[in-house]
């Protein structure tokens, strides 16, 4: 049985990893700065800004997920995001590196690419979003990100560590489909985010098999649905809220997402399987 530390298991999508590698027979601590509300499994309350806290949270580890985060731009002081984001990963990295840990999976988001809390309305330069295109936040949560990847391929480099950087979507739990009446047909609503969303559940199941696939090396790949949250076809998205925009790289004839996952899909052999649509009632 491998042993895997999950930090951030007490927040919003953390109980969903936890759930996911306990159900396939691996051995889950949780590491976090408070316990969960539901006890899934042993909780190591870290502060995962202390280097030396985050070594005895990982002892005796096999690999490591780490979805802790303040999880979104502005709600904090810019350099309250930036410093306990960008510590935490790296002192996540440092800590596993020196370890021999072999394996690791951090949280980067589809953020980086700027779009999502820009105050200077940044467009898309193509659609679908892949992971060769720019990344140019303006904010200190999308930034924190960038540097987060750059810190997964220094400790790759160094040490050989297989770290992947999974650029998340907009996390959906079960209970949160409820909401989306109020915006699958308003294409203002979710526009910066290009309309992507991920089950959590799916998500879960990306963080595992980015454990078990091998020779990986430092990569980045987005996890998104494969369809947008809207009940709006994908160009007609497009049209009315990006028109500016007509460099698209794959067909638009459905409700494809417009955050490519394929990279995903081939590298990991995941595939998500929950879509919205069967969630709610139209």
């Amino acid at each position: 049985m491998s042993k895997v530390v999950i930090t951030g298991g007490s927040g919003l999508l953390g109980p969903w990893v936890i759930r996911e590698f306990l159900e396939k027979g691996y051995e889950v601590v949780n590491a976090d700065v408070k316990k969960p509300e539901v006890q899934l499994c042993p909780t190591i309350i870290t502060d995962l800004n202390d280097l030396g806290q985050v070594y005895g949270a990982l002892e005796g580890a096999d690999a490591f997920v780490h979805t802790a985060a303040i999880p979104v731009a502005y709600s904090h002081p810019n350099e309250v995001t930036f410093r306990n984001n960008v510590m935490a990963n790296y002192n996540i990295l440092e800590a596993a590196g020196n370890l021999e840990i072999k394996k690791g999976v951090i949280s980067s988001s589809e953020s980086s690419y700027g779009m999502v809390f820009s105050r200077k309305n940044l467009l898309p330069k193509y659609v679908p979003v892949d992971e060769d295109h720019p990344q140019l936040p303006e904010d200190s949560y999308g930034l924190s990100k960038i540097v987060n990847e750059k810190n997964a391929e220094m400790i790759h480099n160094r040490t050989g560590m297989s770290v992947i950087s999974l650029r998340l979507g907009n996390i959906i739990t079960p209970e949160m489909y409820k909401r989306f009446p109020d915006f699958i047909h308003d294409p203002e609503q979710r526009k910066t985010i290009l309309w992507s969303y991920i089950d959590a559940r799916d998500a879960a199941t990306a963080f595992r098999l980015a454990i078990e696939t091998d020779n990986l090396g430092a990569v980045e790949l987005n996890i998104a649905a494969d369809d947008t949250s809207m009940d709006i076809m994908s160009k007609e998205l497009m049209a009315a809220a990006f028109p500016e925009v007509n460099d698209f790289r794959g067909e638009l004839s459905g409700y494809e997402t417009l955050l490519s996952n394929k990279k995903a899909k081939k590298l990991l052999n995941w595939q998500p399987i929950h879509e919205w649509r069967d969630n709610i009632q139209l």
